[in-house]
């Protein structure tokens, strides 16, 4: 996976945690693609692994939405993401 890959879905599993510790009902996590060729289908590197993160926390996807936008390392697609408790 790669340690940026990892680092990600470390931060996104230990946010995750965090929030259904604390009795959260819904998370909204945003996920910025590791891929710098946005515009050809394929894998988007490190989504999966921060989705699964999250959903090993006890939370469930339930809602994406996809934009494309600059970010300091040119155009990446950012997702938004909305996890409801299981």
């Amino acid at each position: 996976m790669g340690f940026i890959n990892n680092a990600k879905a470390n931060e996104a599993n230990r946010v995750a945690a965090e929030a259904y510790t604390a009795g959260r009902q819904v998370l909204t996590f945003k996920i910025i693609e590791a891929n710098a060729s946005h515009r050809s289908t394929g894998i988007m590197s490190g989504v999966g692994e921060q989705i699964e993160a999250i959903e090993a926390q006890g939370w469930t996807l339930t809602n994406m939405a996809a934009s494309e936008g600059k970010a300091l390392t040119g155009e990446r697609t950012a997702l938004v993401c909305l996890f409801r408790r299981r």
